[in-house]
């Protein structure tokens, strides 16, 4: 894609954290990007994986840093995956999530012996009891579901560990898969398609990670912009072997 085909675009998906911000500081030029955008009246959706926060707390944390967003433009996978819940006539869940979102699986019941076991973040409450817990209510029936299946994402002190590896442990010793919501789903990028109305050809994503939202939202029919901001790194780019429609150094050159 030509960066003059940017200008065709009807609307715009986009990761949010190590695209806009990176832990609390916004990335150099991001405001004055999204504001270029809101001028040119593109509509925008942030499509997160993150799995701690409500999209009105998400944009909270933004407001705090100068964007301009509203809670409305989030399509989070809490969200999403108690929209496929419903969807796959699940009613009976474990919860294994944060405390911050369990209100996004309020129509749901909690059971000893669930249909589904709904994993996110839960930070350091992941030890082997834990784990070891799961195991067991998986192995009793429950069907695994994981808001994402993420690798790492980018923090003030470097790259963390994400869920995923817990995920995949966990399928690992129970010889099940986990349905997956979050990116590099289609279930997440139909949910923001979805929530901005518009079709596959119109917009464009863009993120920092080249599997999970690059060829993510490839898969789904949306062409993927990475930017070299967040969790970028070079190397680990050349060895995901995807191939962006455009690169850009950051989301300040997007306008």
């Amino acid at each position: 894609m030509k960066r003059d085909e940017l200008m065709l675009v009807r609307g715009l998906l986009t990761d949010m954290d190590g695209v806009w911000f990176v832990g609390a500081a916004p990335v150099p030029g991001a405001a004055d990007a999204l504001a270029r955008l809101r001028a040119r009246g593109l509509p925008v959706r942030f499509v997160t994986n993150t799995t701690t926060k409500t999209a009105a707390q998400l944009a909270a944390k933004m407001q705090e840093m100068g964007l301009d967003v509203a809670a409305e433009e989030f399509v989070t996978t809490p969200v999403a995956t108690a929209r496929w819940l419903r969807a796959s006539g699940i009613s009976t869940v474990r919860l294994v999530v944060a405390e911050s979102i369990r209100g996004e699986f309020a129509s749901f019941r909690e059971s000893v012996q669930p249909q589904a076991v709904v994993i996110g973040d839960v930070g350091d409450a992941w030890d082997h009891a834990l784990m070891q817990d799961v195991f067991q209510t998986v192995m009793g029936g429950a069907a695994i579901v994981a808001m994402h299946k993420g690798r790492y994402w980018q923090v003030e002190e470097g790259l963390r560990m994400d869920i995923g590896a817990l995920v995949a442990g966990l399928e690992y010793a129970t010889g099940r898969t986990a349905t997956v919501i979050g990116k590099p789903s289609a279930e997440m990028f139909g949910a923001a398609l979805a929530s901005i109305g518009l079709a596959a050809e119109d917009v464009v994503m863009v993120g920092d990670d080249a599997l999970m939202d690059v060829a993510g939202a490839q898969r789904a029919g949306i062409r993927g912009v990475l930017v070299k901001t967040g969790k970028y790194r070079d190397d680990l780019f050349a060895a995901s072997g995807v191939e962006p429609d455009l690169v850009l150094e950051s989301i300040a050159e997007l306008p």
